[in-house]
């Protein structure tokens, strides 16, 4: 039951206005950074098992944030949680964008699109699926761990984890500095908490009991409330 803690990045001054991509040398505006030191706050009664990092900077100084004051916490960079490469797309002002024939078809076909000179987003979300499955043997079913990435790849793991289609993947948010949670079970992930820009984060410490009569693979904890069921309460 291993759980995933998805961050996006803080602002940076290109957040919004550009497409920044892959563009090197882009840092946290001074926003961005306040962001990130205030995830950090509300991250840290939890324990993690670790802290992956896309390699673009302003993922790395948004992890740094999450590691410090964590004595032992070392970032691990991944790059399959780095951004979509978008081609001839990058560092493009989006309301140019937005007049490109392409621009429809990543409203809403984005499982047709390959950006130019660039990557597809099916490439996209099958590299950072690959990677959390991967992470999550790595770490083990009772790991809570930190990865930082961008809003498009967090959308394409998200969708994933709620078994949607990638072209429905523009249907969710993923907010600068927000916090996205999803618990692997074996049988199937949950959502705990998605684009979440504030609030306590102790409801996703795992649970203090081992899943199911031997806490092993026909757990329990993989079935669904059914009703609803009673939160953490």
């Amino acid at each position: 039951m291993t759980t995933l803690l998805l961050v996006r990045h803080g602002l940076t001054d290109l957040t919004g206005p550009v497409l920044a991509g892959w563009t090197p040398g882009v840092h946290l505006s001074e926003a961005g950074a306040a962001q990130a030191k205030a995830l950090a706050a509300r991250l840290a009664p939890l324990e993690l098992d670790a802290i992956v990092s896309s390699p673009l900077v302003r993922c790395a100084e948004t992890a740094e944030a999450v590691a410090d004051g964590r004595p032992a916490a070392r970032i691990e960079t991944d790059e399959r949680f780095g951004e979509c490469r978008y081609g001839e797309w990058t560092g493009r002002p989006l309301k140019e964008l937005a007049k490109d024939p392409l621009w429809p078809v990543v409203q809403s076909h984005p499982s047709a699109v390959t950006f130019p000179g660039g990557e597809s987003l099916t490439a996209v979300q099958h590299r950072a699926v690959t990677a959390v499955r991967e992470w999550n043997a790595r770490l083990g079913p009772r790991a809570v761990y930190v990865v930082c990435s961008h809003g498009d790849v967090i959308k394409a793991i998200v969708a994933d984890a709620l078994g949607l289609h990638l072209d429905q993947f523009q249907r969710i948010t993923a907010d600068p500095a927000s916090l996205t949670a999803i618990r692997y079970t074996p049988l199937r992930p949950f959502v705990l908490r998605l684009n979440d820009t504030g609030g306590d984060v102790a409801a996703l410490r795992p649970p203090a009991e081992p899943e199911g009569e031997n806490g092993g693979e026909n757990s329990t904890a993989s079935d669904a409330a059914v009703g609803g069921g009673a939160g953490t309460t």
